[in-house]
């Protein structure tokens, strides 16, 4: 939508979006400089950092969790409680998988309360597709809209968010060698950036368009809308809901690197603290 409305080409940006392909891959290039900027998983850039990637973060555009555990609606799973009895389709080692047991624990739940299957990203889709499953771990604003496009079902999520399991998702990063010595198109890039992201939670329709004009086969326009708005509803974080988007919460970032070390991998000898890992001091 930024691109469309020449809101970069007013700060000077000559922006070229190109298709990514993963959060890591994403890391990779912008610590390469082969990419300016990168929109990508924070905790996947959080893991490379911590393993000496040259990468940070100047805006978090995603601070609430998109972790859900979702299945279609007449089914009548609405709540953690109702999940016992039911089978649920999990991708082994991918983010959701490992902060799954954490939701289980506040949430009361155990693992002997349902069955699990296991499968890739497309293998879960299917799963719950073809009825062998209840529920998958998926995004709200993917998996969720993946299912209603491929079925025209209506699918709840259940957000792991709702039950105090929280860690920030997607956000900018940058190399920080380029951020160092071009502090001033950062702070440009960011202005255009932020400005996109509130006209198009004003106007998600607008947003869709420009997104289905620039890539025609990234979605259905009715459902694409649906993820606009899901997607426009986790840019404020839990504690700091009235800040602009992109700027996050000390005590949000906080909470990802404990979760991080805790459930995600994250070795605690060189993670560090987040303030290592992301800076507003850019942003508007």
């Amino acid at each position: 939508l930024g691109k469309e409305r020449g809101y970069f080409d007013q700060e000077g940006i000559d922006l070229d979006i190109q298709e990514g392909r993963g959060s890591g891959i994403t890391v990779q290039a912008v610590a390469a400089g082969t990419a300016t900027f990168g929109y990508a998983d924070i905790p996947t850039m959080i893991k490379a950092a911590s393993k000496g990637a040259p990468v940070t973060a100047v805006g978090v555009a995603l601070q609430t969790s998109p972790m859900s555990v979702m299945g279609f609606s007449d089914k009548n799973i609405r709540k953690p409680e109702d999940i016992k009895g039911k089978t649920v389709a999990i991708t082994p080692g991918d983010s959701m998988s490992q902060i799954w047991p954490l939701f289980l624990k506040k949430t009361g739940l155990k693992e002997g309360d349902f069955k699990q299957v296991a499968g890739d990203a497309q293998t879960k889709l299917n799963a719950v597709i073809n009825s062998q499953a209840d529920l998958l771990l998926g995004y709200v604003m993917d998996q969720a809209i993946k299912l209603q496009d491929a079925t025209k079902k209506p699918v709840t999520p259940i957000r792991f968010a709702d039950y105090g399991v929280n860690m920030v998702s997607s956000g900018i990063i940058v190399q920080k060698d380029y951020l160092k010595a071009h502090p001033e198109v950062v702070k440009r890039f960011l202005k255009a950036a932020q400005r996109s992201m509130e006209e198009a939670v004003k106007n998600p329709e607008a947003a869709v368009d420009a997104m289905l004009k620039a890539q025609p086969k990234s979605g259905v326009k009715e459902t694409a809308v649906v993820g606009m708005k899901e997607t426009a509803s986790l840019y404020k974080g839990p504690d700091n809901p009235n800040d602009k988007p992109l700027r996050v919460g000390k005590k949000n970032m906080d909470e990802t690197l404990a979760l991080l070390v805790e459930y995600g991998g994250l070795d605690k000898a060189t993670a560090g603290k987040a303030d290592d890992y992301y800076t507003n001091a850019y942003l508007p």
